[in-house]
């Protein structure tokens, strides 16, 4: 199908790309330049504003946006006036489910349908298959589930509910990923300061053949451990939190549910703002594996 895509960072030019690579034809759209450029280079149809990619869909137009979530509300309030009813609008970044809630109100008060998709797997997954969580009505999910399957991986996208639950459940999802890195960090910290003169790549990759703990997550910290040494100099002892783990927190808060370990990694991060430690660099070293997030040290 002809869909506009509306945001060209380190996630949306491989959505895009892998988009074009399973026969879409892709109408994009952002500030920088360069991504532009980029974008055009791989196929995409570029354009300057929104005005000129909502002209150049056919109706009913499927718009994916993919920006940080501070800005969803920007884009909508200049996307809106040019879109007409029947049209659809997906948020694929990560949103706070109430304010993806809002958000379809107000569209449909348009006629515009609105789907929440959290997208799981960074930029590494948005090019060669993602993990892909959608909410929104069932009868708009099931109109573009072609979409959502030629993104993912093979059986790695699902309907989670009405509105709101696809960034609710990856909300979750993040939370639940801020306990697992720390858990990590706080193992291999304590291997570190051990007196064994440990082999700590040699024991990610031992982790990661058949243990209770193999994951991508230990195949990551090996990956940094290959690139910048066990020691980690190079990263930042501050890991950042970039609102997911705080908003499952809250979520629990207000459902009763107690999230100590959440809690406590969250925490941790906010922390090490102030205290950097090993600890945190080995988890600054994960979220830079999988996520590309710039991490490097202050020299």
């Amino acid at each position: 199908m002809k869909l506009g895509y509306i945001g060209l960072g380190k996630m949306g030019a491989n959505m895009v790309e892998r988009f074009l690579e399973k026969g879409h034809e892709v109408v994009a759209c952002d500030r920088n330049v360069d991504a532009v450029k980029a974008a055009k280079n791989k196929g995409a149809q570029t354009v300057d504003t929104l005005a000129v990619l909502i002209a150049a869909l056919p109706l009913p137009r499927l718009v994916w946006i993919m920006v940080p979530y501070q800005a969803v509300d920007e884009v909508l309030k200049e996307l809106t006036p040019l879109l007409a009813p029947g049209d659809v609008v997906v948020d694929g970044g990560n949103s706070p489910y109430r304010k993806s809630i809002r958000r379809a109100k107000e569209l449909e008060a348009r006629g515009i349908d609105f789907l929440d998709v959290g997208v799981s797997g960074g930029p590494a997954g948005a090019r060669n298959g993602a993990c892909i969580m959608v909410g929104g009505k069932k009868e708009v999910f099931q109109r573009f589930e072609t979409v959502f399957r030629d993104l993912s991986v093979p059986d790695g996208y699902g309907y989670m509910g009405w509105t709101g639950a696809g960034h609710f459940v990856k909300m979750v999802h993040n939370g639940i990923e801020y306990g697992m890195m720390q858990a990590l960090a706080e193992g291999f910290a304590i291997m570190k300061a051990s007196d064994f003169g440990l082999d700590l790549t040699q024991i990610t990759d031992l982790y990661n053949h058949k243990s209770v703990i193999e994951s991508r997550l230990v195949g990551w910290l090996q990956s940094a451990f290959v690139q910048y040494g066990e020691d980690l100099k190079d990263i930042a002892g501050s890991a950042a939190q970039s609102g997911e783990g705080m908003w499952t927190v809250e979520a629990g808060k207000e459902l009763g549910i107690p999230t100590p370990v959440i809690q406590a990694a969250l925490d941790f991060r906010i922390q090490s703002q102030k205290n950097p430690s090993y600890t945190g660099r080995l988890i600054s070293a994960m979220r830079n594996q999988f996520g590309g997030h710039e991490v490097k040290a202050k020299k």
